[in-house]
């Protein structure tokens, strides 16, 4: 988890109560006890009793510098339930067990953490974690179906994948820290002008074929269109994520639609944008191909001279038609020198609302997590952002484009 100095946004300066159960998963939890204060979040744990057979409170007040809460009734400690349900910006319990999971669907207030359930009205995550035929249990689904219809709280999960020790794959697992810190996130944000919204974001690279072997591709990592499909998300947005082959995992939240060509990414594009509300195009397509791609792999020995080119598809140009009426379109400009004057130009000629230029000279950008950009939009105005996390960008550009839309 990478976080700037001094946290990040929205987690950043937020109280998380983090509500552990007695299941094995929650030596995972460790780390994304870990992950939220490095976030900036201040944490506060609250351990059931079976969960400190697993996990002891001195962990988790190393790694959140927090005291841990353990007992609904401790001396100097009475109303550690009403204080903790109070000062939470997010409550989050993880592993949700079944046990836990009844407990609380039926209102239960027999220890501090289903006590402060009850006292809270702070956003509620619940991340279930158990057996698979324990998850798939009618009354487990019933519960369940109640914290989410009824009691209004989110369910992060279950995933799919190994069990405990012996029970194979299914159904049950508790999700990543990763993917929980994203829905904390969602939960943290207050709701804006991006709630609800259709956002299209495109990421990534595309690849031109030359052979079944080979590409000609660039160096685009996706990182910059990966934080911005997640926090549009976190924003409450519903985002699809139209994606080349990136060089990092796609974000959590985004509906995520993978491509390979320009060909493919214009059609996806253009599939989605005639219902959405917003584009924010920060793929780097590839602005050539080859003319004619050969059948099979290319030998050394009869490798040509030479591999004509042929301007590749401008998947902006060619989606223009199909962008729902009002759509707010976001481009980006990647060039050498100041750039300036020519992305003023695609600005207008692409019909953008709002373009973002970055440098290709420059030891930033591609293949880095930090950037410097300048945000231009079609009123005139240039805003020069210094270099930063491309994370702590994604939110500026998204603040922007916030203002722009709420000025509409």
């Amino acid at each position: 988890m990478t976080a700037s100095a001094g946290g990040r946004r929205p987690w950043r300066g937020r109280r998380v109560v983090l509500g552990v159960a007695g299941g094995i998963a929650a030596y995972k939890v460790v780390q994304l006890a870990r992950d939220l204060t490095e976030l900036g979040a201040e944490v506060d744990v609250v351990l059931t009793r079976t969960a400190r057979e697993f996990v002891g409170p001195v962990t988790f007040e190393a790694l959140t510098g927090r005291p841990v809460a353990v007992e609904l009734i401790e001396t100097g400690h009475a109303l550690d339930h009403i204080r903790l349900a109070r000062e939470a910006d997010v409550v989050c319990v993880a592993p949700a067990t079944a046990d836990l999971i009844a407990r609380a669907a039926t209102g239960r207030a027999d220890d501090l953490l289903t006590a402060l359930l009850l006292a809270t009205r702070a956003p509620v995550l619940f991340c279930p974690a158990m057996n698979d035929a324990m998850w798939a249990h009618p009354q487990t689904q019933a519960n369940i179906r109640h914290l989410a219809e009824s009691l209004h709280y989110g369910i992060v999960g279950p995933g799919t994948g190994p069990l405990a020790y012996g029970e194979g794959e299914g159904p049950g697992r508790m999700m990543e820290p990763a993917e929980i810190i994203e829905h904390v996130g969602r939960a943290l944000s207050t709701p804006g002008v991006l709630t609800d919204r259709r956002v299209v974001v495109t990421a990534g690279p595309t690849r031109e074929p030359v052979d079944p072997v080979r590409v000609l591709s660039n160096r685009s990592s996706g990182r910059m269109g990966y934080a911005l499909a997640a926090a549009a998300w976190r924003r409450g947005a519903q985002v699809t994520l139209v994606s080349g082959p990136a060089a990092v995992p796609p974000p959590s939240g985004p509906q995520l639609v993978p491509v390979e060509t320009a060909d493919e990414m214009a059609a996806a594009v253009r599939a989605a944008i005639s219902e959405s509300d917003v584009l924010i195009m920060a793929a780097a397509v590839a602005d050539f191909r080859p003319v004619a791609p050969a059948a099979a792999k290319i030998k050394r020995r009869d490798a040509p001279r030479e591999i004509p080119l042929e301007p590749a598809v401008d998947v902006l140009a060619e989606t223009r038609p199909d962008r729902k009426h009002g759509l707010f379109a976001v481009g980006f400009a990647l060039e050498t020198g100041d750039g300036r004057a020519e992305a003023r130009r695609k600005l207008e000629s692409k019909g953008l609302d709002l373009i973002v230029l970055n440098h290709a000279a420059e030891e930033t950008g591609f293949e880095s997590e930090t950037n410097r950009v300048v945000l231009i939009d079609r009123a005139g105005r240039e805003d020069d952002v210094p270099l930063l996390h491309k994370t702590e960008i994604a939110e500026l550009i998204l603040d922007r484009i916030e203002s722009l839309l709420d000025k509409r």
